[in-house]
């Protein structure tokens, strides 16, 4: 498998581009570009599990640039990515977030357990 590999999920819903999925330096960076929810959440769990065994992913990243809520759901696809990555030393980290996600993964205590950083990049540099 090439560095830097993008898998892109083809459909679209009102216009805009749908969750795409990356992988760097043995990173799965997920871009959600809409929201992280009951409505899609199996689908980016499934994709995500699928990359993240066949291509030996260590970390897991979350870049919430362009989405802007997350539900109950949501932190289930984190907890469960975060499940599948720590038993190989790896780590979750999440990018980007506005503030209402921010709550969220605050009353979750999910930053117990992950990270968050500014940008992709940044948490990128920070899992080498």
């Amino acid at each position: 498998m090439q560095e830097g590999k993008r898998y892109n999920k083809t459909e679209k819903r009102s216009g805009k581009e749908e969750t795409t999925y990356e992988i760097r330096q043995r990173c799965l960076i997920i871009r959600l570009n809409e929201e992280l929810d009951h409505h899609n959440a199996i689908q980016i769990k499934d994709k995500a599990d699928k990359l993240i065994e066949r291509n030996h992913v260590k970390h897991v990243i979350f870049d919430f640039s362009d989405s802007g809520f997350m539900d109950s759901a949501g932190i289930g696809v984190i907890m469960g990515r975060y499940k599948k990555v720590i038993f190989i030393g790896g780590k979750i980290a999440v990018a980007c977030v506005n503030s209402a996600i921010d709550r969220i993964l605050r009353l979750s205590g999910l930053y117990k357990i992950i990270d968050k950083y500014d940008s992709v990049e940044a948490a990128l540099n920070h899992l080498k």
